[in-house]
């Protein structure tokens, strides 16, 4: 009865001044990342120039048509993918800790990041590299991946009865993970050829030779996203418990299916392009939460124009902090990530004490 009543009075629409902080900080971040780089171009100019290519603006930036260049075809297409890439991912973790009832799960802890990292690496290393359109074979074979993942992590916390309290799913998809993690080091070993390029996998990274693989992503970004909206409120309805949804009339396991299929090919997708990025959905939707007391309503919402923010940003200090050279951007992410879990951790040990 508690947990009815403190989720009915948590705020269950988007509050206008969240949703005006989570945009200026998507186009801020923006900016930056356009102005930021070996070639030092001025904030105000870039925001001119992305200006003048708003359908019905005319607005002179100043920049030369060099300084343009290197904005719209070599900067733009990787600032827009990080921002894609931060956004399935927090989402992903947002319905992940939805789905499964469970404030530690993430596309990284429940293995779905490894698995959908395992699936490329075979597309990769078999050269299962085609495409039809937008849709190549590398983000569907890590879709198959990260659905494998997910459902051993979730069968094997089943393995000990009904009760998949966080502590036994964690700890199945920390063990999913890291056999998955075994079989592509075998792979990485075996076919030699390929290590260079599946060993950035591992690190994470975004660098782009221009809009193939934004283009590529951005078909899966719009489906999931659109599919998991539409499910926020399911997700609320789930947080009070299995019995009590279906006593509400939801269908708890075709729901629970949808969420976890559509989080899973946001990460499969996120992973084909940028390799294994972790933590970022453990981050933003706790940080989003402890900001905005709010359901999956306002979280997962939110999670998106942050989780995206979070990720360009992030993207910054990796390719500045040791120019010329660039830190993989999945170190950056831990450096943050690590003593965030172990918060995490902590506050959920003092809630049950």
């Amino acid at each position: 009865m508690t947990t009815t009543t403190t989720a009915d009075v948590r705020p269950t629409t988007v509050p206008l001044g969240w949703l005006l902080v989570g945009g200026v900080a998507v186009v801020a971040v923006t900016v930056l990342s356009l102005a930021v780089g070996a070639v030092s171009l001025s904030p105000g100019r870039v925001f001119l120039e992305v200006l003048d290519h708003v359908p019905g603006l005319r607005v002179h930036s100043g920049l030369s048509e060099t300084d343009a260049q290197i904005v719209w075809q070599l900067r733009l297409p990787r600032v827009v993918l990080g921002l894609l890439v931060g956004a399935m991912l927090a989402m992903a973790g947002s319905a992940y800790q939805g789905a499964f009832r469970n404030p530690l799960a993430d596309p990284y802890t429940l293995g779905a990041a490894s698995g959908a990292g395992l699936g490329a690496t075979i597309a990769i290393v078999f050269h299962l590299t085609g495409a039809r359109g937008p849709f190549s074979t590398v983000p569907l074979a890590a879709f198959v991946g990260a659905l494998v993942a997910v459902a051993l992590a979730y069968v094997l916390a089943s393995m000990g009865g009904s009760s998949r309290s966080p502590a036994v799913l964690l700890l199945a998809g920390i063990a999913v993970q890291n056999f998955l993690t075994a079989i592509q080091t075998y792979l990485q070993q075996h076919y030699i050829e390929t290590i260079r390029e599946v060993y950035s996998w591992v690190l994470g990274r975004l660098a782009t030779s221009g809009w193939d693989d934004v283009l590529s992503v951005l078909p899966y970004f719009a489906i999931t996203s659109v599919v998991l909206l539409t499910q926020r409120r399911k997700l609320d309805v789930l947080a009070v418990g299995d019995d009590e949804a279906a006593t509400l009339g939801l269908d708890v396991r075709r729901t629970r299916l949808l969420i976890v299929a559509m989080a899973s090919l946001a990460t499969a997708a996120a992973v084909s392009v940028s390799g294994l990025i972790a933590f970022v959905g453990l981050i933003v939707p706790h940080t989003v939460r402890l900001l905005t007391r709010s359901s999956y309503r306002v979280v997962l919402p939110l999670s998106i124009l942050f989780g995206a923010a979070f990720l360009a940003g992030t993207d910054v200090v990796a390719r500045t902090q040791m120019a010329p050279a660039e830190i993989p951007i999945g170190v950056i992410t831990a450096f943050i990530g690590a003593p965030f879990f172990a918060f995490v951790l902590r506050s959920r040990r003092r809630a049950t004490l």
